[in-house]
């Protein structure tokens, strides 16, 4: 899989990014790891791994982070995956394979059979069925997780959605571009693991506002 390079953003992942390095190394392909320069504790714990590229973030945000790495790649294929080790790097041959014929694979954890979370719980349960539910009839998208960011794709194509969102908005604004602009892109099962270590990024309401906000935008903007 030397034509693949995994995009893996990192913020404070000091215990969990070295762990899921080691896991990664039975793959070959090339890894960019997206950092803020300031995170030194995360930089420290992965000092000793050779055949990694260390990318510091320009600006800030986990959006950004994606952004600033697709645009580093050099690689046909790229694919996002996190530093935390929820996202199984077992589904890579496949989701490579299946895009063989797609501009974008998006991994579910909703889809079945073989999809399913450690992480889940109610609330971000609901809130993504609601997100998924709301972007498959206002933009008649044939996604089953919409939140999910285990995607991987053909460069080109990452490049040609013209990414802006700085923030979680980004995991909605990738299917609806990717919609909007005629893309071809499927869906595969995709069992989410417990994170290694640290605590999650996300905070369901604030963050579940800036998406549907996010989701209405471009829906008005295409009428």
């Amino acid at each position: 899989m030397s034509n693949l390079t995994l995009i893996i953003p990192a913020k404070k992942e000091a215990e969990s990014l070295p762990v899921f390095l080691k896991e990664l190394k039975q793959y070959h392909f090339k890894k960019i790891i997206v950092l803020q320069k300031d995170d030194l504790e995360t930089i420290e714990s992965i000092k000793d791994f050779e055949e990694i590229n260390i990318l510091e973030q320009n600006q800030n945000g986990y959006g950004n982070a994606l952004i600033e790495g697709i645009n580093k790649v050099d690689t046909e294929y790229c694919c996002i995956i996190n530093a935390d080790g929820s996202m199984n790097p077992k589904y890579l041959n496949d989701m490579l394979e299946a895009c063989l014929k797609n501009d974008l694979v998006f991994g579910s954890r909703y889809q079945k059979p073989g999809g399913g979370s450690d992480d889940d719980d109610i609330i971000t349960s609901f809130g993504n069925f609601f997100f998924t539910l709301v972007g498959n009839i206002l933009f008649n998208l044939k996604i089953t997780d919409i939140l999910y960011t285990y995607i991987l794709g053909r460069t080109s194509s990452f490049k040609k959605l013209n990414l802006i969102n700085s923030d979680f908005r980004i995991c909605v604004e990738i299917p609806i571009k990717a919609k909007l602009k005629k893309m071809t892109y499927t869906c595969m099962p995709s069992y989410e693991r417990n994170r290694i270590g640290g605590k999650k990024k996300v905070n369901p309401i604030k963050d579940g506002l800036l998406i549907l906000y996010e989701i209405v935008k471009y829906f008005f903007k295409r009428i």
